[in-house]
């Protein structure tokens, strides 16, 4: 049990018809809260990062620091850098241990997000990472810093970008969006399984902070193997710092930072209680 490579997880997820939780981390209360809550779970997750978060949170400085603790974790881990936008940034997270890396080219044109995703597969490769990618376009942004309009998968084009890029994974646009949900989001299901039926690769699902937990157990069981959790976790580290500071009379530093973890803990515990797709909901 410790750092494994990205396809391990996404193969024992097709095995045990369940999802991996990717969640997304900025701080190390947040890596801790995540490790904690994965192995009193006995389960395995995905520890990652966005590259638009970046500026918050250096690569240089953070990456040593996630790929160290799941090295130490006692469930299987991988390491993922999500939203990657450029093969700048793609090629220090290989170069720095990650299992695995997504190019995000769905700003891009059909074609030219196929010429961009198989540079990023080309690049993998000696390094044995996984790859994912993204063919239709998730609502919302990784940072809040713009409302991106979504673009459902066209199912259509699906069989062609797997087969010209050679991806391990696919994140689609099915009614998904980043951020907080204005309303309870509606997920074309339909769209999901007409492009489960007609390829079989990992699928992942975006935005998944705000769906509700019947509708991810109904996605997982449409081929949905990789689910990413961040606003859900940013906003339960927040809130229990808050309740922490106004519980006690005279807050200290590392009486925040254990409320913190546990937070985060708590948070996605629950998610992965879900994703493991047994059990009462």
């Amino acid at each position: 049990m410790a750092l494994v490579d990205t396809k391990t997880l996404l193969s024992f997820a097709e095995e045990n018809n369940m999802a991996i939780g990717a969640f997304n981390v900025s701080n190390m209360e947040m890596v801790l809260g995540a490790i904690k809550a994965a192995e009193e779970m006995k389960s395995p997750i995905i520890l990652q990062i966005a590259e638009a978060r970046l500026k918050h949170t250096p690569l240089e400085l953070f990456g040593p620091m996630m790929l160290e603790a799941a090295k130490k974790s006692v469930v299987n881990i991988a390491i993922h850098l999500d939203h990657g936008l450029t093969l700048e940034t793609i090629e220090r997270a290989l170069n720095m241990g990650f299992t695995s890396v997504m190019f995000d080219g769905s700003h891009l044109a059909f074609e030219e997000n196929i010429l961009m995703t198989k540079k990023v597969v080309e690049m993998a490769k000696p390094f044995n990472a996984t790859v994912e990618a993204e063919l239709g376009v998730v609502g919302g942004s990784e940072d809040d810093s713009e409302d991106i309009i979504m673009n459902v998968t066209n199912p259509e084009l699906v069989s062609e970008f797997l087969c010209m890029t050679g991806v391990n994974s696919l994140a689609v646009a099915i009614g998904n969006a980043h951020g907080k949900y204005a309303a309870t989001p509606t997920l074309r299901l339909d769209i999901l399984e007409e492009i489960r039926l007609k390829n079989y690769i990992s699928l992942v699902l975006h935005g998944g902070s705000g769906i509700t937990p019947e509708d991810f157990r109904k996605s997982i069981d449409r081929g949905i193997r990789k689910i990413n959790i961040a606003t859900a976790s940013f906003e339960a580290y927040t809130q229990g710092s808050f309740a922490y500071l106004n519980s006690v009379r005279n807050p200290e530093f590392f009486g925040l930072s254990s409320a913190s973890i546990q937070s985060v803990c708590e948070n996605i515990k629950r998610h992965i209680h879900i994703f493991n797709n047994k059990g009462e909901l």
